[in-house]
């Protein structure tokens, strides 16, 4: 319960007894005009004692209970710091709604221009596709790039055959051992004809030790191909599509800056073409620096093309004429001269780790 404190009851009693007391008095005038007495000095002395014992407005208290209540019911409403409280909690929660803000705003403006670049793209390419539209065009890139996406398909056929060369004759390596055991087997368990079956499995065991010679030079062979095909010539692909790209866009912005230009030249018109001209070259820029990275990235393809197929295709050969003509030694030294590490038997099998 909030009741008013004892000292404005006081200073309430006490300027009405001073008031009654005024209006009662006579205010006679002395001989030189003056209305002032003594009475009116100590009116004037009371009011000045009321405005000075009055209780302060800052310093007014909330009592609790009674007026005869404990000293402790009094709260002084001057240890209540209530806007200064709201203000320090506010000014946090302020920052982060504005950050908030902003970035909902960034993500706005980014979908914006994703929005405004996939529409421009999308109309250039339906203008070209139904004829409509204009395309710029480089006939010697292009006719370089179209021989690339050839090559490549012809390569991943040679590297299709290749695998299952190394397939086949992977299973026939392993036939030609099991043989060569079966051979060596049956030597010590038929003594009439010991001699035929040693003189088989001998034969056999010779095969898969060249057959194994040659895996090994046929895996090197498809290990670079694949190389070549899925890594370097891929590499070369991924920064041509980046190119064709950059070109429908640069072709998208050229043609909304001329479809701008041939249109009336008002104010906001011009203010338009200014903003057009500037993505114009901006994308003008990113096209030619991707037709440079693609016209030197070609280059030195085919120079890589044609040293690594080189060496290939050099111990190809080799090493296929020196099996099929029982030259084990040659088969050998082609494999060294070309450095190329035989895997030992067995080591393409996993682990009993692996297994688990």
């Amino acid at each position: 319960m909030i009741k008013p404190n004892l000292d404005s009851e006081y200073r309430s009693t006490m300027a009405d007894s001073i008031m009654s007391k005024a209006a009662t008095m006579e205010i006679p005038i002395n001989s030189n005009g003056d209305t002032r007495t003594a009475e009116e000095d100590s009116l004037e002395q009371d009011l000045q004692q009321v405005m000075v014992s009055g209780p302060n407005l800052n310093e007014t208290s909330i009592v609790s209970g009674g007026y005869g209540g404990a000293a402790e019911g009094i709260i002084p409403t001057s240890s209540i710091k209530g806007p200064s409280m709201h203000h320090s909690n506010s000014h946090p929660t302020m920052m982060s709604e504005e950050a908030t803000r902003g970035i909902a705003v960034e993500k706005f403006d980014s979908v914006k221009k994703w929005s405004i670049n996939t529409y421009k793209c999308t109309k250039q390419m339906f203008s070209e596709r139904f004829g409509r539209g204009t395309r710029t065009v480089d006939l010697e890139l292009e006719a370089q790039i179209d021989v690339l996406r050839e090559t490549k398909q012809k390569y991943e056929h040679i590297l299709r055959l290749a695998q299952a060369l190394s397939g086949h004759f992977y299973n026939m390596v392993q036939t030609q051992q099991a043989l060569g055991d079966t051979f060596a087997d049956l030597s010590q368990k038929s003594p009439e004809l010991q001699d035929e079956f040693g003189y088989n499995a001998e034969t056999q065991r010779l095969l898969c030790k060249n057959g194994e010679t040659l895996l090994g030079a046929i895996n090197f062979f498809v290990s670079s191909i694949n190389t070549l095909v899925n890594k370097t010539m891929e590499d070369t692909l991924m920064t041509i599509k980046l190119y064709e790209n950059a070109r429908l866009e640069y072709d998208a912005y050229r043609t909304d800056l001329e479809e701008l230009s041939a249109g009336p030249r008002d104010a906001a018109t011009m203010m338009r073409i200014e903003v057009a001209q500037q993505e114009y070259q901006i994308h003008k820029d990113k096209y030619e620096r991707l037709r440079s990275d693609v016209t030197i990235k070609l280059k030195f393809l085919e120079e890589n093309k044609v040293k690594v197929m080189h060496k290939q295709l050099l111990l190809f050969h080799n090493a296929i004429s020196a099996y099929f003509a029982g030259n084990q030694q040659q088969l050998e030294q082609t494999l060294r001269q070309f450095s190329v590490k035989l895997k030992p038997p067995g080591s393409d099998k996993p682990s009993w780790l692996e297994e688990q």
